[in-house]
């Protein structure tokens, strides 16, 4: 089941599934340590009239999730006409403190009196490894506490500010218990203070409800990496009520997302109000150390062999590209101290990363056919530092560019401009952007022609002429190798790559290749030949999509759904082309076909707003990492360019 949401604060993040439960918690790094993985569940239920009802299991519920457009917080409402009872949530986390908040308002739909009781059951897999948890009822506060090592869980509740009165804990997926939420069946709880191994629990709040009566229900956790902490973090909550951290959480968040005021230039309310969302979810997945995840969605465990919950240097800085444009330079500031930390002495990035800094795991071998090779994407390295540029233009921050440009900029330029073949100057060999193939690919070659104009204008900058004079030279070698050896005439396409020591030329049509020369300027975005390009390509990619969108390339496997279409339609490939319309309109009726573009991403999102990562040709249905960082990054720079543009020849 894919997220509908992420919650988070940089240390502490929560991902809802779309039945409102919690799926992934992950802590004290976005995007490292899953305390639950998803194949676990915390789950809610509520009892009536002789009937236990949890949301994971009744499908009488007909529950919504949303997401407020100012603040980073659910919106979520669960009826159930049957048991005749509503139920609406407010989740968010504090902003600085590691605390998930649950409001819940219970109505009761029914025309006469009656008790409900609601209830809270919590599985964890701490450290993600299952056993040897510990989950016991405190006194002192209140609370229920699961703990393993240095990773505490707190969670208390109250209805209408009275804490709640029953609770268990006991052993789930184990000796073929389901879990204690069982023992909630019949309204009741054992009571039992403490359990160790695979330890759960469950609370319940129980109150009685006039006809058509409502009463608000308050639920949190708190994470800390010990028991004084975790019990100190929740004399906070208690303290100050639960109602004022959920205000001031909402505060922060809806201060940071209206920082900027953004003309409509002809969007409507509901392409605002994804951008709004697009912005929220992207600064959701950046940890307090730099990192930036791809995705916070387990469910891709389920089917594959790894999730996306890693820094990929090339996702990463699109993203900060898309929140240093709409203002925030901070996360940016810190994604690239992260990079300084983890580039190698040869300057590049390997595959992936952990958000602490340590080396994700890689399908790139080291050795091919009896040879040595570099297992990286050449790409991820380049954009880091044409991101870098862009930065510095909105920053102006000389005192940062000094302290970087050694560790990171130089030692980065320096290899691009080394690590390119002798004959044809075009980059050397390395996986190409979708990490699928190996060559010189007509993508990776822009960006490294991207990164070494930027590294000549940051040289300039500095007053390093030599540095300054290699890297232009460099820049230019690369550019007209890229329209000699990767431009085919006789199809009027640019190639997908070629192998120059094998002769050999990959013709496939991919939408990475014309957007790379549009995106960084080795053709301007009126070029016949690109404009002839860039509408062959998107014609291609567009076959058999019933559901509107482009697809990667051509035959594209991954996930495929069906044989009629060339591939799923990506959010990241549909948007690019409305860059690239945008950058090509003249007046202001040329600007439809972009509107129309972000009216098709709105209309494919969750209720929530989550993006995913491509969608089934046919239905339009949400496939793969859902929400994918990639796409709301896409999404927000697309809808930047639109305004910057309207805003240009006057609408």
């Amino acid at each position: 089941m894919s997220r509908a949401l992420i919650l988070s604060n940089g240390e502490l993040a929560v991902s809802l599934d779309e039945r409102g439960e919690v799926r992934d918690i992950y802590y004290p790094h976005v995007g490292l340590e899953d305390h639950v993985r998803g194949h676990y569940l915390h789950r809610i239920g509520v009892w009536i009239e002789g009937r236990m009802s949890w949301f994971s299991e009744d499908a009488g519920w007909n529950i919504r999730v949303s997401s407020e457009t100012d603040a980073l917080a659910s919106s979520i409402t669960a009826i159930h006409d049957e048991l005749r009872v509503e139920l609406v949530f407010k989740d968010i986390i504090h902003h600085k403190e590691s605390v998930f908040l649950r409001r819940v308002s219970v109505r009761n739909l029914a025309d006469h009196v009656r008790e409900i009781k609601l209830y809270f059951a919590h599985q964890f897999e701490i450290y993600k490894s299952h056993g040897s948890d510990t989950a016991y009822f405190d006194p002192v506060s209140h609370a229920l506490i699961h703990y393993k090592g240095h990773r505490v869980f707190l969670m208390g509740a109250t209805l209408d500010g009275v804490a709640f009165q029953d609770y268990a804990t006991g052993r789930a997926n184990f000796q073929g218990k389901e879990g204690t939420h069982r023992d909630a069946d019949d309204g009741k709880l054992s009571q039992n203070p403490i359990e160790h191994g695979p330890a759960d629990s469950v609370f319940g709040l129980y109150g009685t409800y006039a006809p058509r009566q409502s009463r608000t229900a308050y639920y949190w956790m708190v994470a800390a990496q010990s028991i004084a902490d975790a019990q100190a973090l929740n004399g906070v909550v208690t303290s100050r009520s639960p109602e004022q951290l959920i205000k001031a959480a909402s505060s922060f968040w809806n201060a940071w997302v209206n920082a900027n005021t953004w003309n409509a230039g002809g969007l409507s309310a509901e392409h605002l109000a994804l951008f709004k969302r697009s912005l929220m979810f992207s600064r959701a997945h950046v940890d307090n150390d730099g990192g930036i995840i791809a995705s916070l969605d387990s469910d891709m465990l389920q089917y594959g062999l790894d999730t996306y919950s890693y820094v990929w240097p090339r996702d990463s800085a699109y993203i900060v590209l898309a929140l240093d444009s709409a203002g925030d330079t901070n996360v940016s500031r810190r994604f690239f101290e992260f990079c300084r930390d983890v580039i190698t002495d040869e300057g590049y990035f390997m595959h992936k990363y952990l958000p602490d800094k340590s080396l994700g795991s890689s399908w790139h071998p080291w050795i091919r056919d009896g040879k040595f090779q570099l297992p990286i994407q050449e790409d991820e390295t380049a954009l880091v530092i044409y991101a870098f540029y862009e930065h510095y233009k909105r920053t102006h921050d000389l005192e940062f560019l000094q302290n970087m440009f050694n560790p990171l900029i130089e030692r980065a330029a320096n290899f691009l401009v080394r690590y390119r073949d002798p004959v044809t100057n075009l980059p050397e060999p390395s996986y190409d952007l979708w990490e699928r193939k190996r060559g010189s690919s007509t993508f990776t070659c822009c960006t490294v022609y991207g990164a070494l104009v930027a590294a000549a204008e940051l040289s300039k900058i500095l007053g390093k002429d030599t540095h300054e004079e290699q890297y232009r030279k460099s820049a230019e070698e690369v550019r007209e190798a890229i329209l000699k050896h990767l431009w085919d005439e006789k199809s009027g396409m640019f190639l997908n790559m070629i192998h120059a020591e094998e002769g050999t030329k990959d013709a496939t049509i991919d939408m990475s290749s014309v957007y790379g020369i549009f995106s960084f300027g080795i053709l301007p975005a009126d070029d016949p030949k690109l404009a002839r390009a860039f509408e062959s390509t998107v014609r291609t990619l567009s076959h058999g999509i019933h559901c509107g969108g482009i697809a990667r390339f051509q035959d594209d496997d991954y996930y495929r759904i069906d044989t009629v279409s060339t591939g799923n339609p990506w959010m990241i490939t549909t948007l690019w082309y409305a860059e690239y319309l945008t950058a090509r309109a003249k007046t202001p009726a040329d600007l439809k076909r972009v509107r129309d573009i972000f009216t098709w991403t709105d209309a494919h999102a969750a209720f929530s707003g989550a993006l995913s990562e491509q969608l089934h040709p046919q239905t339009g249905e949400q496939v793969g990492a859902t929400p994918l960082t990639w796409s709301h990054a896409a999404y927000v720079s697309a809808v930047i360019k639109y305004l910057d543009k309207a805003r240009e020849i006057g609408v």
